[in-house]
């Protein structure tokens, strides 16, 4: 649905949304008992909203298409996701809290392990330390070019942020993190004519880092994603008219609520200091997305037990939220990470809608397979969650005469 048409139709209303976004929540079944994580999780209170509200499982982008975080989120959030693309790079930057200036090309970075051959052996250099990652940026900040300004900054863990800042820079470039172990990092090529000077910047940076991270293990070199300079859309406040907030203790997702004009909260790192965090700011927005990232890191790592452990801590702050009596809650993820196949898939996600406006399926209990079956469809667009939410929020006037 076009954010131009819902624009036309949204009222105010003082009722409260809660997006709770459980990231790479969708699994694939395990052999041994044909369950999924989400399914082997004791889950007494979502499956009690799923009871109660109307259930379904969504696609983040299209049919087969396996997203990313940052259009997996945008899809949730209600923007269509093919529209409005944005790279890695300025999530990482926004997230951080960068004065990202409108020509600056930012990208997001691994530190990786790579074997004597030069081929990758970890993309992510065992999840590095915070600490060692600050460590290393200082080194890369030693790297001088010619004609370009460099910053280098520490997201987390194994990420980092690079933006160049010069004259005549382009983002069209492909990157050079080929997603799988056991090959060469990618050399960056530029989509444009224009991209060429920047291609070559780009090059030589690489080529410091590798001599200057060359007796460093595990991050002995880095892999670069995400080539972009900061677009300029629609906030959340002038297409829904809702004022927003996010809760997020991941750099990336806060940069992807900052993007879209959410106001993002200072969280603790756990699951119980998010919804702390929920509970403290209940009184001073309508809306309120709510980012739990270890579930998808779990599955990352092929870690079927932490990732059904990780659902079950959410399914226990539950009651925190029902306390504050929000109008509509919605629980999905922004993509589906199995930990079978230890990354992003192109299953379409479950997804829950809770409110005293909605009208019951016969699903009674939260997951993938029970989800197929139910009201909201086995698989519906993602962005059509938020109009459903506003409309159970009765923030959608009537269309037509």
């Amino acid at each position: 649905m076009e954010l131009d048409f819902i624009q036309k139709l949204v009222k105010p209303a003082g009722t409260k949304i809660v997006l709770l976004v459980m990231d790479g929540l969708g699994g694939i079944p395990r052999e041994s008992d044909g369950l999924t994580e989400l399914e082997a999780a004791n889950t007494p209170n979502l499956d009690m909203l799923a009871k109660k509200g109307i259930c379904g499982l969504q696609q983040p982008v299209g049919p087969g298409i396996t997203p990313g975080s940052g259009p997996g989120h945008l899809g949730v959030f209600g923007y269509n996701p093919v529209k409005y693309q944005v790279g890695r790079g300025v999530l990482a930057a926004l997230g951080i809290g960068f004065d990202l200036q409108s020509d600056d090309i930012a990208a997001r970075g691994n530190f990786c392990t790579i074997d004597e051959n030069g081929n990758i052996m970890d993309r992510r250099a065992g999840r590095i330390s915070t600490e060692e990652n600050q460590e290393l940026c200082s080194l890369l900040r030693n790297i001088k070019i010619p004609g370009v300004e460099i910053f280098v900054e520490t997201v987390k863990e194994h990420r980092f942020l690079i933006v160049l800042r010069g004259e005549k820079l382009s983002g069209d470039l492909t990157d050079t993190d080929p997603q799988e172990v056991g090959r060469k990092p990618l050399q960056p090529k530029g989509l444009t004519t224009e991209s060429e000077k920047t291609v070559k910047l780009i090059e030589q940076f690489l080529e410091q880092t590798r001599n200057i991270l060359a007796d460093h293990h595990p991050a002995n070199m880095v892999l670069l994603r995400g080539f972009s300079e900061k677009p300029n859309w629609p906030t959340y406040e002038e297409v829904f008219g809702i004022k927003s907030a996010a809760i997020a203790a991941y750099p990336m997702y806060r940069g992807v609520a900052k993007l879209i004009g959410m106001n993002v909260l200072e969280t603790g790192a756990t699951i119980e200091e998010e919804f702390s965090t929920l509970e403290d700011n209940w009184n001073d927005s309508d809306f309120f997305y709510l980012h739990v990232k270890k579930t998808d890191s779990a599955g990352e790592d092929g870690d079927f037990d932490r990732k059904v452990s990780i659902i079950e801590k959410t399914d226990k702050e539950i009651p925190r939220l029902l306390d504050l009596n929000p109008d509509v809650i919605i629980v999905t993820g922004d993509h589906s990470t199995p930990s079978l196949m230890k990354a992003h898939s192109w299953h379409p996600v479950p997804a829950l809608l809770y409110s005293k406006n909605c009208r019951p399926d016969k699903v009674d209990s939260f997951g993938e397979r029970a989800c197929i079956t139910g009201g909201l469809g086995p698989r519906f667009p993602a962005v059509d969650m938020i109009p459903l939410a506003l409309a159970n929020a009765k923030r959608i006037e009537k269309f037509g005469a």
